[in-house]
């Protein structure tokens, strides 16, 4: 008896030794919900949609993507924070609730690095610096010199707070103030922009490539590390003046903390095989972005260096914290 329980108790430590592979090997059985934090027709909900496609493709089960916008994106990590994890609950999510909010919020109902398992990045979208249409501001160093010749005279529109971070970096980087108006969104900043209510502003390429285009908006740089597709005729911040000042929105896959390793491995293979294809590329080019994506430890590390710096330019820049 005392052989046979043995033998049981070692049968039953090597079959849990080797689950998660088993698991990863039949997963998924049924369908994934893939959380979004933004209302449909956003880019992080495109991106989802174009991404579950794949996925269920590659994986035979559909990957269904469930709208949770609201509350500072709180309703959809919380959801997926809480979560089971066992693979069957995804987040596509922007760097807003992932980073932002830590450095933002005294207390959130979700901790953005220890509730989550980083799968992979996706794409990043380039951030431009731009001014009414009938600015006085023609080029960058321009706007620049204005703010040092009268510092927090100008002011800049804030549609988010991942934007105004970014936008105090700069600041900071040039020795130079801007005084804030604060926005619930992009729409409401860069209409207010466009109208001439603010002086200038920073937003993600997809949110004001439309008003330039229309006239109502010129864009003085992109804060990337090369020119737009779109605006080939916009600098960047580097040609403009002010090397190496980037600033990007930024997607990426996450599961709930303890998802098993091989299922955190097979999802993100096939994201990465995706959106380095053609297609994949295509498709985020299309969105005004570039493909950014690399392993689970590689975005893990991306992401807390990023609330790193953001929690320090917050503090510096005095942003309010709620």
């Amino acid at each position: 008896m005392k052989r046979r329980d043995a033998c049981a108790g070692l049968l039953l430590a090597a079959t849990s030794l080797h689950l998660p592979t088993a698991w990863a090997a039949g997963y998924p059985e049924r369908a994934v919900k893939v959380i979004v934090s933004l209302p449909p027709g956003s880019g992080a909900d495109t991106t989802a949609r174009f991404l579950s496609q794949h996925l269920h493709q590659s994986l035979g089960q559909a990957f269904v993507v469930d709208n949770k916008p609201g509350a500072n994106s709180f309703i959809a990590a919380r959801a997926v924070a809480e979560a089971t994890p066992d693979g069957y609950t995804m987040f596509v999510a922007s760097n807003t609730p992932m980073v932002t909010n830590a450095a933002i919020f005294k207390q959130l109902p979700y901790d953005p690095v220890k509730d989550f398992a980083p799968v992979a990045s996706i794409a990043r979208f380039p951030m431009l610096i731009v001014v009414p249409a009938n600015s006085p501001y023609k080029t960058l160093p321009e706007l620049v010199a204005a703010m040092k010749a009268a510092p927090g005279k100008l002011n800049f529109a804030s549609g988010t707070p991942s934007y105004r971070v970014a936008m105090e970096i700069f600041h900071e980087r040039n020795g130079i103030r801007g005084m804030p108006i604060n926005y619930k969104g992009t729409g409401p900043a860069v209409t207010d922009l466009a109208a001439g209510v603010c002086d200038y502003s920073i937003a993600e390429i997809s949110s004001v490539t439309p008003l330039i285009k229309a006239g109502k908006l010129r864009a003085l740089a992109v804060a990337a590390d090369q020119r737009a597709r779109d605006l080939p005729d916009v600098p960047t911040a580097t040609e403009a003046g002010y090397p190496g000042y980037e600033a990007y929105a930024w997607t990426g896959v996450f599961f709930p903390a303890k998802t098993p390793k091989a299922i955190v491995q097979q999802v993100g293979d096939v994201v990465r095989k995706t959106l380095q294809g053609p297609e994949g590329t295509a498709f985020i080019q299309n969105m005004g972005g570039a493909v950014y994506t690399g392993s689970a430890q590689q975005f893990a590390d991306f992401q807390l260096a990023e609330i790193a710096q953001t929690r320090r330019i917050v503090k510096t820049a005095n942003i309010p914290v709620e």
